[in-house]
């Protein structure tokens, strides 16, 4: 699957027509170009994840104030706007003036968490520039207390305290500690800018007690309860930060509730896409901020017809590709396939990979998203870990 990048190495949503602009998929998106930088690193495109990783490097650094700014007054974080903005024009590596909901903990997190294991694995050597970004992140998070912060998520709606989104962060910052342990220079680093490297310990304690407290479920707050988000299978992979029991209810909660005959559910109400979408909003609302409208369009949905996303079958695939892997146990391995394979039924008779599927006059199509970077990426990450798979059960 061929992904086009921008020449800085950053990815938009997907490719967009010059002139055909309409949506915002042709801006990038943190979460998606760390996921693709992730594919381009597991398939030994070492330099073109690292050209991806050190723009987005750059552009943080580019907009240093932003983590400053909140660290010096939290009270900032309650607006949006004010916070990093993970969404951007990646050609010239601007900020948008658009409102948009960027208080996204899981976004930031993505990249913390990439751009260590990078670092841990010497394949990126870190400017102090570089360091000072990342004691940033580490004040940042300390700062807006990520571990009872309400944020917009994964999915960019209503604020609430996300499950997924402490357990980014944490397995960001879990991360962070493992280079820090093993690079006594970028621990010095810490020291010269005033970070204690028991701050990062303190901060991991603080997010898994939160996530414990939380977990199963995505949020427990009364009034935005959500029991099952597809967004939980991310902490299970890549992030890996729950144990098997807990991936094994967090995996059967989906599987029994969001799975459909097209792809998965992002949750039950979820209204994005929803059926005859095109017919019921304009080219600049099918993509628009309905972070603050979400009643409005949630009125739209009718029961069942949520859209069906392409992102969580590969992700269900290397799962347990990893456990297989781990094991040897051939029932892992039978899920691994069977979940690659409702993976590959999802791509498109020209080989895109849609981001979603859903309901237009009665009949599942593709949404106007396709291909999707992120569920390319996603897919070619499965197809990577079927090879590994193949080859220990060829052993």
């Amino acid at each position: 699957m061929s992904l086009a990048p921008l020449p800085n190495g950053l990815f938009p949503a997907r490719n967009v027509q010059p002139g055909s602009a309409v949506g915002g998929y042709q801006y990038v998106w943190v979460r998606d170009n760390v996921y693709i930088a992730h594919c381009l690193y597991l398939n030994n495109e070492i330099q073109a994840a690292l050209r991806n990783i050190q723009s987005l490097a750059s552009y943080f650094c580019k907009y240093s104030h932003r983590f400053s700014d909140v660290i010096a007054n939290p009270t900032l974080a309650n607006d949006a706007m004010l916070r990093p903005r993970v969404r951007f024009d990646g050609l010239e590596l601007q900020e948008l003036v658009e409102t948009w909901p960027h208080a996204q903990n899981d976004a930031l997190g993505y990249f913390l968490w990439l751009f260590c294991r990078f670092a841990k694995d010497k394949v990126l050597k870190l400017d102090n520039e570089q360091v000072e970004l990342l004691g940033s992140f580490v004040k940042y998070f300390g700062a807006i207390r990520f571990w009872q912060d309400e944020d917009s998520g994964h999915w960019e709606e209503e604020r609430k305290i996300n499950a997924s989104s402490i357990g980014v962060v944490l397995g960001a910052l879990q991360e962070l500690q493992r280079l820090l342990v093993g690079d006594s220079n970028i621990a010095s680093g810490f020291w010269t800018n005033r970070i204690k490297v028991d701050t990062v310990t303190q901060l991991i304690t603080l997010g898994r007690e939160a996530l414990n407290q939380i977990l199963p479920a995505e949020c427990i707050q009364a009034d935005r309860a959500r029991d099952c988000d597809a967004a939980l299978l991310f902490i299970i992979y890549p992030m890996e930060i729950v144990d098997h029991r807990m991936a094994d209810r967090i995996i059967t909660q989906v599987v029994n509730t969001l799975l459909g005959d097209n792809g998965i559910r992002r949750y039950l109400g979820d209204s994005y896409w929803c059926g005859d979408y095109k017919d019921l909003f304009s080219p600049e609302e099918r993509t628009g901020d309905f972070s603050n409208k979400l009643a409005w369009r949630n009125s739209f949905l009718k029961d069942g017809e949520e859209a069906q996303w392409c992102i969580f079958d590969p992700v269900l695939s290397s799962i347990y590709a990893k456990r297989y892997q781990r094991t040897g146990d051939e029932i892992y391995l039978e899920s691994q396939i069977a979940y690659l394979n409702r993976s590959l039924a999802q791509v498109t008779s020209d080989f895109k990979c849609p981001e979603a599927y859903y309901l237009e006059h009665r009949r599942y199509v593709a949404n106007d998203n396709t291909p999707l970077h992120w569920a390319q990426a996603n897919l070619s990450v499965a197809l990577r870990h079927a090879e590994d798979s193949i080859a220990l059960s060829n052993r």
